[in-house]
């Protein structure tokens, strides 16, 4: 596992805390941690963090995206890894050479563990 995915070992560079509501298309550097509302695009050469109560509806295409909780529909391609844990849920289909996914996470999609194109 990365170090992005160890748990925690991830510093947040912003946060779209709870309560919030974006919509649009969003790009950054570092690392960004989703917990409100977000309906769009998303694109980043760093990491994305779908956190707890976050319901998110987007396009992504980032280096890596760890989901921790929420929900998350719509399709993402990663450079690096993707990784679902309990109690998340993702719908929607997953294109990056790596993926795990953790007993208890919830996934309805199909996946493709190649490099991108």
């Amino acid at each position: 596992m990365n170090q992005a995915g160890s748990r925690g070992s991830t510093e947040i560079t912003a946060l779209l805390g709870r309560g919030t509501r974006f919509e649009g298309k969003l790009s950054f550097d570092g690392c960004v941690r989703i917990d409100g509302a977000f309906h769009g695009e998303i694109r980043s050469d760093d990491t994305l963090i779908i956190g707890d109560g976050a319901d998110v509806h987007a396009e992504v295409d980032v280096a890596t995206v760890i989901v921790r909780g929420g929900e998350f529909n719509g399709n993402i391609r990663s450079k690096t890894a993707i990784e679902i844990y309990a109690p998340g849920k993702v719908v929607g289909n997953l294109h990056s050479p790596q993926i795990s996914i953790e007993r208890g996470a919830v996934f309805q999609g199909q996946c493709t563990m190649a490099e991108l194109e």
